[in-house]
């Protein structure tokens, strides 16, 4: 059996927190390396532990959610974060793809959705509230400049991009393409150039809304 995943959980509700470090230590596949209530004490203890997964609460009082995933992914670009909130608003939403955000979850989901979520995140997938997939599509039509008739893709790069949409890691999409992972990462850098966006979040919801993927996953 693998060894768990390191899990720092920053959230200002202490009994969230307590039932999420019970949640997540009873599954056996986590071990959680810490538990703070605001963003300033999390980074400060995420630079000491450097948790391979990061629960981050969005609203939060002093340093709030979005300042501390910026500062975050700067300062700790391999930990995963993982947005778990109440807000279902667009804005949000986008403001915390735009930030780096490896994954975003609304509170209200069953425990054993949010363990398969978090699981699936930290392995390096791309995790989405599904009840939230057309809110972003949606505000990718606005946001994004590209139309996809006028971006040029690769072959490769389309179907790196229909498993990406998948929820596919950058190991699983090697294995299924019969390409190095060392490629896979040069493919979705450049995606994310072409398509002038800055996550895999952002890359599957582009797909999904985009004819260019059709039939894209296979070799």
């Amino acid at each position: 059996m693998s060894a768990p995943f390191s899990l720092l959980l920053i959230d200002d509700h202490p009994l969230l927190r307590r039932g999420l470090a019970e949640l997540f230590e009873s599954s056996g596949e986590f071990r959680v390396v810490g538990s703070v209530s605001g963003g300033a004490a999390g980074i400060e203890l995420a630079r000491r532990v450097e948790p391979q997964m990061i629960l981050l609460d969005l609203h939060m009082p002093g340093l709030d959610g979005l300042d501390t995933l910026h500062m975050l992914k700067l300062d700790l670009p391999a930990s995963r974060v993982m947005v778990l909130t109440a807000s279902a608003a667009r804005d949000d939403l986008l403001a915390a793809l735009r930030a780096g955000a490896d994954g975003y979850l609304l509170k209200d989901r069953e425990p054993e959705e949010l363990l398969d979520a978090v699981r699936a995140c930290a392995s390096g997938q791309a995790r989405l509230d599904p009840a939230l997939s057309a809110l972003l599509a949606g505000g990718m039509r606005d946001d994004v400049s590209h139309e996809p008739a006028r971006v040029e893709l690769t072959e490769r790069e389309r179907q790196t991009l229909a498993l990406i949409s998948e929820g596919f890691s950058n190991k699983l999409i090697a294995r299924q393409l019969g390409i190095s992972e060392g490629t896979v990462k040069v493919y979705v850098k450049h995606l994310l150039s072409k398509l002038n966006l800055r996550s895999r979040l952002e890359l599957a919801a582009w797909a999904h809304r985009s004819q260019l993927i059709e039939g894209a996953g296979g070799q």
